[in-house]
């Protein structure tokens, strides 16, 4: 709900606004990398090198290792599947309507792949809430709190690009909504098939590999876009943007 929550404050977006856009893009930039770098990383790390206390993990050196090793393992697993997937119209110089026509193509298959990987993000995020409900109701309810204050910016930042290439309310506001229902099915998932496999090992290394996907997403698809859509700065303004409210909101958080 928190990411309906964020795809309804998207809606207020004009289509073919492309500086707009640009801000969309560069704004999910910023959520992505500060999550990666600033959350779901030194996680997957804690996890790998500790465990949680009942089953330990792999130790200083081999944790650290793994986590990492998984990081880059996820960027050249995004860049394998970008590769195979076929762009909607080529990167050819194109001009007038047909310009705008590939602009939105091209927006439209990035901000999908913006939502994907969110979703890959926010499915472990509900195997957490899960696993720290099992340990301690009052500590599994300030996590799934946490998540969802976390949840409002991705859902603009999935369907912000999604109404600026197509210019259809509902398919930006359900492809972000459905984003976030990846956490109920990771915590359904957990509870229903992998518990009795997920060490915290293993969610230190999906972790990291998420947080790789997620970072190539950004540096290789949204703020080129940003800049190429924008003006000269509006790719950094709005990953700064981006960055400046999930730096905000884990404070709060922390408080």
């Amino acid at each position: 709900m928190a990411t309906a929550i964020g795809a309804g404050i998207s809606l207020i977006i004009k289509r073919g606004d492309f500086k707009a856009l640009a801000l969309g893009m560069s704004f999910s930039a910023g959520v992505m990398i500060y999550l990666s770098f600033m959350d779901i990383l030194p996680m997957s790390i804690i996890h790998a090198q500790q465990g949680n206390g009942a089953e330990g993990g792999l130790g200083e050196t081999a944790g650290y290792a793994l986590a990492v090793g998984m990081f880059f393992a996820g960027l050249i697993f995004a860049g394998v599947i970008d590769y195979f997937v076929p762009e909607h119209i080529g990167h050819e110089m194109v001009e007038g309507d047909d310009a705008q026509a590939h602009k939105r193509k091209r927006a439209n298959r990035v901000a999908l792949m913006t939502a994907i990987g969110l979703s890959v993000h926010n499915f472990p995020e509900g195997f957490s809430v899960f696993v720290t409900s099992l340990e301690n109701v009052r500590v599994g309810a300030a996590v799934g709190l946490a998540i969802m204050l976390h949840n409002i910016p991705e859902g603009v930042a999935v369907a912000l690009p999604i109404l600026s290439a197509t210019g259809d309310r509902k398919k930006a506001f359900w492809v972000s909504t459905l984003s976030g229902f990846a956490e109920p099915a990771g915590a359904i998932v957990a509870y229903l098939i992998l518990m009795p496999f997920l060490t915290p090992v293993v969610v230190g290394a999906v972790l990291a590999a998420t947080a790789g996907v997620m970072v190539y997403i950004s540096l290789d698809e949204l703020l080129p876009m940003a800049k190429e859509y924008g003006r000269a700065h509006d790719g950094i303004v709005g990953a700064a943007l981006g960055m400046a409210m999930m730096a905000v909101v884990t404070f709060v958080i922390g408080k």
